[in-house]
């Protein structure tokens, strides 16, 4: 049996994230009562930079355990992302043990952060993997989309790769949706069909978010890798 990642190590990372995201940045948060105060919720991020996840991880109203790759895990990163109840995938293969613990998360009623977009990129949700769709359907969590803005408009001259420090980002949290269709199905039809029906959830918020953020040019460019 694969164990499930720590609620209490994830409630530790999202105090360890609160502190750092507003220590070095000007989060603006809006929506979070978006999120369900309670049960198995989705979080599905657009992924431009990389303190995307961190920074949603500090300011979401719960605990979180995100998938990362298992590039990220390196040297002490390792220890300490395992103890703050994230969760490490191989995106070379299907990894069931990330997948097993994934669907442990939202078994017991808790928050699983996914970059429905794989990798870092454009941040717009133009390409999506099946994986978002499988757990969603998987486990019939309904999915809050979150939309990071501001976090790659420019970087750092200081830290190159990062925002300037004490810059604003905003997160916009959007309302819960249900990817599957009722019916409980698991064919490839159906996962291929709430694909679709999410990548049109998931790009209407986010042009949702950009309008109310006002930032309408530049929301999703990448820094580069």
């Amino acid at each position: 049996m694969t164990e499930a990642p720590s609620v209490r190590g994830a409630e530790v990372g999202r105090r360890i994230g609160v502190g750092l995201m507003y220590g070095l940045w000007k989060p603006r948060v809006l929506g979070a009562w978006k999120v369900p105060a309670s049960g198995p919720v989705i979080l599905a991020v657009n992924h431009a930079h990389n303190i995307d996840g961190p920074m949603v991880m500090g300011v979401a109203p719960r605990p979180s355990h995100f998938l990362i790759k298992k590039e990220a895990f390196i040297g002490p990163l390792d220890p300490f992302l395992l103890s703050i109840g994230q969760l490490k995938v191989d995106r070379s293969v299907a990894d069931r043990t990330a997948i097993t613990r994934a669907l442990g998360v939202l078994d017991n009623g808790g928050v699983l952060g996914i970059f429905p977009e794989g990798s870092r990129g454009e941040g717009d949700f133009a390409s999506l993997r099946a994986g978002l769709a499988y757990f969603a359907v998987r486990s019939g969590a309904p999915i809050v989309p979150v939309a990071v803005l501001g976090s790659s408009e420019k970087s750092s001259r200081l830290t190159k790769g990062l925002p300037p420090l004490r810059s604003r980002v905003d997160v916009v949290f959007g309302d819960p949706f249900e990817a599957g269709d009722g019916s409980g199905r698991r064919t490839r039809k159906a996962l291929d069909e709430a694909t679709i029906r999410i990548q049109k959830q998931l790009t209407a918020h986010l042009e949702d978010a950009r309008r109310l953020t006002g930032r309408r040019e530049n929301a999703g460019r990448p820094t580069g890798h």
